[in-house]
């Protein structure tokens, strides 16, 4: 491998919209650095980047941890390649009502999916703006824009991931870094909406819930976007899909 590969850093790679983002960008030609609470998790897609002829490397990272956040992202530039692109990924989607959520619950969300986005955000940014070049994607939900009942803690850390890649996108499109924020405002085809929402799951063959590889392809469109057309935000969701 040459110094000059193109590194794309997944932060929760998935089964679904993760993995799949990490294929898509393997068939691109990037080095995929991939990770997981877990390392042993992501054997399964590592193997099946590889087998395709693609480039992949699992990690197990806390993305809620700042010391082992930098030591990624530092043992990526150093060992591995320049990280072209970050994608932050992690779901952390609960639901609870506003007198059973604990401050544990709130405190612990929050981190998952805003905090570690931060975390995520900025060590990329660190790396990316010497080079002047680079794309930080945050997956966003439907809690991003509005609080439905139950989802109190959700919502809020899914808010402070939206203003947090708006502020970035300010602050490091002027210096060639595109940030960007896709919201996925529906069901997505996993295990999850097969087994615990099977009437949801029924409406698959309609084009009713998202397919992952279709999400990633977005992923991927965003990143090639030229820098005079750069989409910040964009929504998708299955046809049928009210909002």
């Amino acid at each position: 491998m040459t110094a000059a590969t193109p590194v794309a850093v997944v932060i929760g790679a998935g089964d679904a919209t993760g993995g799949a983002i990490a294929r898509r960008f393997a068939r691109e030609g990037f080095t995929l650095c991939v990770t997981r609470r877990n390392a042993d998790s992501l054997s399964e897609l590592v193997s099946q980047i590889e087998a395709d002829g693609g480039k992949a490397h699992a990690f197990g990272c806390d993305a809620r941890s700042e010391e082992e956040m930098v030591g990624l992202f530092e043992h990526i530039e150093r060992e591995i390649g320049p990280i072209e692109v970050a994608i932050f990924n992690i779901g952390a989607n609960v639901r609870f009502g506003i007198t059973d959520t604990t401050a544990r619950v709130y405190r612990k969300v929050w981190e998952m999916a805003g905090f570690a986005g931060f975390l995520t955000g900025r060590e990329a940014a660190k790396v990316m703006l010497p080079r002047g070049k680079g794309t930080i994607i945050f997956t966003g939900a439907t809690a991003s824009l509005r609080g439905g009942s139950g989802f109190s803690a959700f919502a809020g850390a899914k808010f402070a991931l939206r203003a947090l890649a708006q502020s970035m996108a300010r602050e490091l499109g002027p210096q060639g870094i595109h940030v960007a924020h896709p919201i996925i405002d529906g069901a997505i085809d996993t295990a999850f909406i097969r087994d615990n929402f099977p009437e949801r799951y029924a409406l698959k063959d309609q084009g009713g819930i998202l397919n992952p590889d279709h999400i990633a392809d977005q992923y991927w469109a965003i990143h090639a976007q030229p820098r005079d057309s750069w989409t910040h935000e964009l929504d998708l969701r299955p046809w049928m899909e009210t909002f």
